[in-house]
């Protein structure tokens, strides 16, 4: 809690339209708690930011290859993602092609994707 007696805020990242990130603000209203949206198309997603993910998570857990996105990349291409830098370039060309939605508390612990369970505990231990 803040000293001011108020919950921490979070802030989900994603892209408004995904029906997933769709399901964590339900949640996330539902239950009541305090958070802000950056949608990756309408706000932007710079390389610093990005980096910061990447560094917490690695960029294989941020990579969604399995959205419409990754299967539309040439083979050539999918197979040259092989380390950080190539990921970073690819994610900030292709902001759809990160995993959603990613919630990260003011502390700076990440939790990447959505389910009930792990927004939960998540949630109850950042409070």
């Amino acid at each position: 809690m803040k000293e001011d007696g108020k919950k921490s805020v979070l802030k989900l990242y994603g892209i408004k339209n995904c029906d997933t990130l769709k399901k964590a603000r339900h949640y996330l209203e539902s239950q009541g708690v305090d958070y802000q949206f950056h949608d990756y198309r309408a706000d932007g997603l710079s390389a610093a930011l990005l980096q910061t993910f990447i560094d917490k998570l690695g960029y294989e857990t941020l990579l969604n290859t399995r959205g419409t996105t990754w299967r539309r990349l040439p083979e050539a291409e999918r197979a040259a993602i092989n380390n950080a830098a190539a990921a970073q370039q690819l994610m900030l060309q292709y902001p759809a092609i990160i995993k959603r939605p990613l919630l990260i508390a003011a502390d700076g612990s990440m939790l990447p994707g959505f389910s009930i369970a792990t927004y939960a505990q998540f949630i109850q231990e950042k409070s």
